[in-house]
């Protein structure tokens, strides 16, 4: 859970910088409609870009902490399986 809320906060503070920058080096006209999502869309792409490649070691602790909780869950349905099956071959 450690990993997934530290990958978590570094792809939000990778899109905050992202945005922070935007805003300082593209001269968009605010009033008009469509500036605001046209620099969210270019905050989403570039800063999953940086993510991708930045936070690959996060990435990775989290998926082995996600299959490594998957593997623990799958082992005690297994055990529970088989004393359960143990249970009912008893007369």
């Amino acid at each position: 859970m450690r990993a997934f809320l530290a990958y978590t906060a570094a792809r939000l503070a990778i899109f905050a910088v992202t945005i922070g920058v935007l805003i300082l080096v593209v001269d968009l006209d605010y009033d008009k409609p469509g500036a605001m999502l046209l620099l969210l869309a270019l905050s989403v792409g570039i800063s999953g870009v940086v993510s991708y490649v930045l936070l690959a070691g996060l990435r990775d602790k989290v998926s082995e902490s996600l299959t490594g909780g998957i593997g623990n869950q799958r082992q005690r349905f297994e055990r529970d399986r088989a004393k359960e099956d143990s249970s009912d071959s008893q007369p």
